[in-house]
């Protein structure tokens, strides 16, 4: 007799298996706390995951610089328009 392998669902993340975890980790370059605090904030679906870990990776990036005053930059334009 034939016993049916219990197939995992694909589109969610089971915390108790091990190489799962370790294969999400690793593709999305997250630590063990992160995926935790992730996964408790928004749930165990692959998608939603991999989503939060990319708006989280854009957000670690560093602020465009700040840009200079209207003024100034009007001044320095009429500046080098004069000669």
């Amino acid at each position: 007799m034939r016993r049916l392998k219990p197939q995992s669902i694909r589109n969610q993340l089971d915390l108790a298996d091990a190489r799962q975890v370790r294969s999400v980790k690793k593709r999305l370059r997250l630590s063990e706390g992160e995926l935790n605090e992730i996964v408790s904030r928004i749930g165990n679906s692959i998608a939603a995951i991999s989503k939060e870990a990319s708006f989280k990776k854009a957000r670690r990036l560093s602020p465009p610089p700040s840009l200079p005053d209207s003024a100034v930059i009007v001044e320095v334009t009429s500046n080098a328009a004069e000669p």
